[in-house]
């Protein structure tokens, strides 16, 4: 028996994974709605390359494009495993609109929330939360992905605006959001430092968006083009301070990456379940295939991949709702969980045979929407080298106060390191 000593609190507190009423009343009420409204319509609407917008309007109505911003600014208040769950739910049944969570509600709407005034939370962010308004995040640029500070739009200060000039690529819901959230430099000259951020909306003069066609994946959903045409931007749409947009970008950023992992386990979690169903009932050679070794190893590295990724996601929430700063934690969780969405949609393809192929089952579809998530909002070689640089000791561990998730049993053998770095 342990004692009670100097090594040991008194009290040993359990690892509760356990549900609370509200978050499994979420779970379950997100879980109907994907499966009355949006499984029986995803294989068409993906064919025919159509947004469902009454389906985003039954987003609203429950609550989902303000899930974790605050009542009073007109969302629904919940906690982050709420959110993942939610985000779950959704990308189970359709990614782009999955898709929307991110960009909507982790990169715009929680970055108003931090940094907008409250005069700007009034007037963009609660209408977002409520689902009236729709809104999108222009950061990445021709030649400016993973690399931020090579972005060339520029904002430039006269008088009571910003004339704003450049353009943004591959931005989900560009033609469809009202707000855009968008990133450009005050000050050329100093690199990420000289990056600020404005919210823009839909019709201001020399302001266009183009959609892009024949992507990969995502066909049910929105991408396109922001062009920016020596836009007059109020200055009282600067979000933050003159500089300070390379810091909201990265703060938005651990939002957005978080609903991401969430979601990817959500298609892990698909492809389990239709791998599952199908090979209880196919047969060949007198036997259901799930009899077979090699359709069982695919089955199992599902399983594998669904729960350590929603461990990890699990675990990023935690930290999110006890308000410490997260983004090794939700690094970990994309790169995982998005690698597992397309490792797990592969293997349903394989154990699907050539229905897996087909269009008509929509299993082909989880693997062509599972693409994207390893590239946006980070690649995995970005994510990859996040880990490995906190594990060094040349990255701070979640910035300066250098906290990490109580699972991290190695990083306080190196508090030394970052304490120098």
């Amino acid at each position: 028996m342990w004692s009670t000593g100097s090594l040991w609190p008194a009290r040993l507190s359990g690892v509760d994974f356990d549900l609370t009423d509200e978050q499994r009343l979420i779970q379950d009420t997100v879980r109907q709605f994907v499966d009355e409204k949006v499984l029986p319509v995803a294989v068409q609407n993906d064919i025919d390359h159509k947004l469902d917008l009454e389906l985003i309007e039954g987003m609203a109505e429950l609550g989902i494009l303000g899930v974790v911003v605050p009542e009073e600014y007109g969302g629904a208040g919940l906690d982050y495993v709420s959110e993942a769950l939610a985000c779950e739910e959704i990308e189970r049944g359709e990614a782009a609109f999955r898709t929307l969570i991110s960009v909507h509600v982790g990169l715009n709407s929680l970055s108003l929330l931090k940094y907008g005034t409250e005069e700007q939370k009034q007037r963009w962010l609660t209408p977002q939360a409520k689902g009236e308004k729709l809104a999108c995040f222009g950061l990445t640029e021709p030649d400016a992905g993973s690399d931020v500070a090579a972005m060339r739009s520029t904002a430039r200060r006269e008088d009571g605006v910003y004339i704003l000039n450049g353009q943004k690529n591959w931005i989900s819901y560009a033609s469809v959001a009202d707000h855009a959230l968008v990133f450009a430099k005050t000050d050329p000259a100093a690199g990420h430092k000289g990056i600020s951020a404005f919210v823009l909306e839909k019709g201001m003069k020399g302001f266009t968006t183009r959609d892009t066609e024949n992507k990969l994946g995502i066909w049910a959903g929105s991408t396109g083009e922001l062009f920016f045409e020596n836009v007059e931007v109020p200055a009282e749409n600067l979000i933050g301070e003159e500089g300070q947009g390379f810091e909201v970008a990265m703060h938005s950023l651990d939002q957005g990456r978080f609903t991401v992992a969430a979601g990817g386990v959500g298609v892990v979690r698909a492809c389990l379940e239709r791998s599952v169903e199908y090979a209880r009932e196919r047969e060949t050679f007198g036997q259901p295939i799930g009899k077979y070794q090699f359709v069982q190893d695919m089955i199992a590295k599902m399983v594998l991949g669904y729960e350590t990724s929603k461990l990890l996601v699990m675990q990023a929430a935690w930290m999110k709702d006890q308000g410490k700063r997260n983004t090794r934690e939700t690094s970990l969780a994309k790169w995982h969980a998005t690698e597992s969405a397309f490792e797990a949609a592969h293997l349903a393809i394989q154990v699907f045979g050539s229905y897996g192929y087909s269009g008509e089952y929509g299993i082909e579809r989880y693997f062509r929407n599972a693409r994207a998530p390893i590239i946006y909002e980070g690649t995995t070689q970005i994510h990859k080298m996040m880990q490995a640089e906190h594990a060094l000791g040349y990255r701070r561990l979640n910035g300066r106060g250098g906290e990490s998730s109580p699972l991290c049993s190695w990083a306080p053998a190196l508090s030394p390191v970052h304490a120098s770095a």
